[in-house]
């Protein structure tokens, strides 16, 4: 079956495209054994396919990058090597930092910092740090009601939202979450409306407060807005997924938390604006399980070292 849909995938077939990506977000080790086969046949979309890519294919790929043969397809082969998170994979994205390759001066971005569309990146040290967990859990949507003395958007005066209360005595919270180092409750409240145009950040602290953090900067573009209700949902821990890439932003009930995020576009993860770093990715909540006619995300990231908390949007 696999094979039929790689001749598929491989003459643009969009579903096939969408069920070898299902594989791949279900039991991406399923495709190993194809993924030479996948490379063959020039097939560079989705990269997330070649997730549990073995070290021929990967050497395969970081050999066609330095014969510097098909600059076009360098962005595609630098996102490949991102999602394979393979050791040779951060070694040749460090080599490249100084000696970038053929077709890098047309890059909007640094070869390394393709590693982030992969969930992981260089500390300070130079050392790997996964921004993303191995664990995941599918969020379900509860009526919250809200608290008549809730804090309020300083710029559109929108009643704030709170889009995760966590705690990781909870040993299913805790496994989430072990990738961030948090240990205690966590609560993430933002402006609903105002994060849809801008990262916003609070400062959090063990204890579950959370604070909004006075260096957000309003966009200019923002203009004059009216308050608006917060969603009157909030997501509680539901099963465990079968593997850390089954969030989805586009489907009802694709609201995950831990794992790996189901970027619209590229992907975003928010930089601590304590360190500069990036944040590590806690979870994801849908429009579509927060509206009959939502769309787009709201990304959760959390930087445990500093104290902060983010949340981002990205619509199609």
């Amino acid at each position: 079956m696999i094979e039929e849909l790689i001749e598929k995938v491989a003459a643009e077939d969009d579903e096939a495209i969408e069920e070898l990506s299902a594989i791949a977000d279900t039991d991406p080790g399923r495709l190993t054994p194809y993924l030479g086969h996948l490379l063959d046949r020039d097939v560079l979309w989705p990269a997330t396919l070649y997730r549990a890519a073995e070290v021929d294919v990967v050497r395969r790929v970081i050999e066609r990058i330095d014969g510097g043969q098909t600059p076009d397809d360098l962005d595609r082969l630098l996102v490949i090597l991102a999602h394979t998170a393979h050791p040779l994979a951060e070694s040749a994205l460090r080599r490249w930092m100084t000696q970038p390759p053929a077709g890098a001066e047309e890059l909007h971005v640094s070869a390394l910092r393709y590693a982030e569309e992969g969930g992981w990146t260089l500390g300070p040290d130079g050392s790997r740090r996964d921004l993303c967990g191995g664990i995941a859990y599918q969020w379900v949507m509860r009526e919250t009601p809200r608290r008549a003395d809730a804090p309020t958007c300083p710029w559109c005066a929108s009643p704030l939202w709170t889009a995760a209360y966590l705690d990781t005595a909870d040993p299913a919270v805790g496994a989430a979450l072990a990738h961030t180092g948090w240990s205690g409750r966590l609560t993430m409240e933002t402006c609903h409306f105002c994060a849809c145009y801008t990262t916003l950040y609070s400062q959090v602290t063990p204890a579950g407060t959370t604070t909004w953090w006075p260096g957000n900067t309003r966009p200019s573009y923002l203009g004059s807005t009216e308050p608006e209700d917060p969603p009157t949902l909030a997501p509680v821990l539901g099963p465990a997924r079968k593997s850390p890439y089954q969030a989805s932003a586009w489907d009802r009930g694709g609201s995950t938390l831990g794992g790996v995020p189901d970027w619209i576009q590229d992907s975003e993860h928010a930089d601590c604006p304590g360190c500069g770093q990036p944040m590590d990715y806690v979870g994801l909540v849908g429009g579509a399980d927060l509206d009959d006619y939502g769309e787009g995300a709201y990304y959760l990231h959390l930087h445990q070292p500093c104290g902060f908390a983010a949340v981002n949007y990205q619509q199609s």
